[in-house]
């Protein structure tokens, strides 16, 4: 059964960092594409970021570049999120996702507030 579970989630000051984590369970994650979204109250889930299987090759929505940065450490089945210069306005459910023969995982999400 492959599970996500997502970490590192809090609150933080404008300005601030937080690293959260994607561990997976259940398949080998390092033949696997993952993502990360987010959803704010009252909104669309969005994407932030993408990691692929083959060379780390990553892309990022245009609101993250240059402050988020997606990595993976196989040997541990894990993929995080590096999030620097925090905003006000990247707070949200983060999610971590993964596709495996066709279907669709999701984590359960961690909350992520910036704020004063």
């Amino acid at each position: 059964q492959v599970q996500l579970v997502e970490s590192g989630g809090g609150k933080v000051q404008p300005g601030g960092s937080l690293r959260l984590s994607c561990a997976a369970s259940g398949i080998v994650f390092s033949i696997s594409h993952v993502g990360w979204y987010r959803q704010a109250p009252g909104q669309e889930r969005e994407f932030v970021a993408r990691i692929n299987s083959a060379w780390s090759f990553t892309n990022y929505a245009d609101s993250v570049k240059g402050r988020f940065t997606i990595s993976r450490d196989n040997a541990k089945n894990t993929v995080y999120l590096q999030m620097n210069s925090l905003k006000p306005e990247d707070t949200a459910v983060y999610y971590c996702n993964t596709m495996i023969s066709g279907l669709l995982y999701w984590g359960q999400g961690t909350q992520v507030t910036v704020s004063s």
